[in-house]
């Protein structure tokens, strides 16, 4: 599902918020719903409630959190999905790590964000998640890629056309889709796109495996 009710001519994007917190997940729902694009389906706050409610209602996004209760992780967003392959899941993470936003990308997440991000930031990921394309919180992404270290064995440097290598450098500037299309001057889907078709050049799954690959291979040097 990709924000298919519609309400006054408004395209209407449900949200479900799994968060073991109640707290947090009465707020966040409550954020939610007060958007006019958006429609807060209620929270749970366990995986198993979680997995029934997404079975039941079938949320074009989940918003939930990689918390302390067992199965609140990489492998629930990969059940969710599995149960509702139009859902989107946004991943919140208490403390990023390099290996989590790996394992949120293999299982098909579509961002892996701080749970500190600003909530104008998450509604905007929330209303723009992309199956296909992980989104990473900026400062994540810069932090990671600049701890990366080069590989003993450097693969043959794949070809990327000019404004395939203007989305990547804006990529390893920490800018996501909606600021690089806006700097480009294109649309957020061709965006987009041109992400996706430097994931597969290189061979990647995220866009932090984006940057840290073209570094290696030198496509981030001065001067290319």
């Amino acid at each position: 599902m990709t924000a298919q009710a519609v309400d006054g001519g408004v395209a209407i994007t449900s949200v479900l918020v799994i968060d073991d917190h109640t707290s947090f997940a009465e707020l966040l729902t409550l954020a939610i719903d007060h958007e006019p694009d958006l429609q807060g389906l209620g929270f749970a706050k366990n995986a198993s409630a979680g997995l029934r409610m997404c079975r039941n209602l079938q949320p074009d996004v989940v918003v939930m959190s990689w918390g302390q209760l067992e199965g609140m992780g990489p492998a629930m967003a990969a059940e969710l999905i599995a149960a509702s392959p139009g859902t989107h899941v946004v991943m919140l993470v208490s403390e990023p790590t390099s290996d989590g936003l790996t394992q949120a990308a293999a299982a098909g997440a579509s961002a892996y964000l701080a749970k500190g991000t600003p909530l104008t930031a998450l509604l905007g990921t929330v209303r723009h998640s992309h199956s296909g394309i992980i989104e990473v919180d900026p400062q994540i992404l810069t932090s990671f890629a600049a701890k990366a270290q080069p590989p003993g064995q450097v693969p043959a440097v794949p070809l990327l056309t000019k404004r395939q290598m203007d989305v990547l450098r804006l990529m390893a500037e920490g800018k996501d889709v909606r600021s690089n299309a806006k700097t480009l001057g294109i649309s957020q889907n061709t965006c987009r796109g041109y992400v996706k078709a430097i994931h597969a050049r290189l061979g990647v799954h995220s866009q932090l495996e984006a940057v840290v690959m073209a570094r290696q291979l030198g496509l981030l040097a001065a001067g290319r």
